[in-house]
């Protein structure tokens, strides 16, 4: 019992730590044919989107694949899965395929890795003051926003329908 658990943890482990490696083979794409059929993951497929099949991604997951023959890159999302085809690695859609330059070897080889989006940094909060809003009027009484006034309003009303 205890040691089917240490080899799934295992096999867990190491299944997760390879999708972040980036996988080198060979890419194909769909045809023009297969626009507006289902996806396994039950999107349209259209030959202008930015779309893939992969065997092991999550669906949604955005991969960079570069062509390492013209240093192009795009970014594509997994919505199917495939190919079934030994050696290749991913199946692009046409418009990836294009912004790649491989259309017409029809195959080449690329590299596939999972897409990091960037961090945008931010200012700690300590050295971050937020300004002070002076919400007096000309006469100097501080004014109420509408909504308030408004809400105070129907607080009274309904307080007064409450007593009746």
């Amino acid at each position: 019992m205890i040691r089917r658990l240490y080899i799934t943890i295992l096999t867990l482990l190491i299944s997760f730590t390879a999708l972040g490696q980036p996988e080198s083979g060979k890419a194909s794409f769909y045809s023009k044919s297969l626009s507006g059929r289902k996806t396994a993951s039950g999107e349209r497929l259209h030959h202008d989107s930015l779309t893939c099949a992969h065997r092991t991604y999550p669906f949604g997951t955005l991969l960079q694949v570069t062509n390492p023959a013209n240093g192009k890159q795009v970014i594509v999302k997994v919505t199917d899965r495939g190919p079934y085809v030994r050696g290749r690695v991913i199946d692009l859609s046409v418009r990836a395929a294009q912004e790649l330059g491989i259309i017409a070897q029809g195959i080449a080889p690329v590299i596939v890795e999972k897409y990091q989006e960037s961090v945008i940094p931010y200012k700690p909060e300590e050295f971050f003051s937020q300004p002070e809003l002076d919400m007096s009027t000309n006469d100097g009484s501080p004014a109420k926003p509408i909504w308030v006034e408004l809400k105070e309003q129907r607080a009274k009303k309904a307080k007064k329908i409450i007593k009746r």
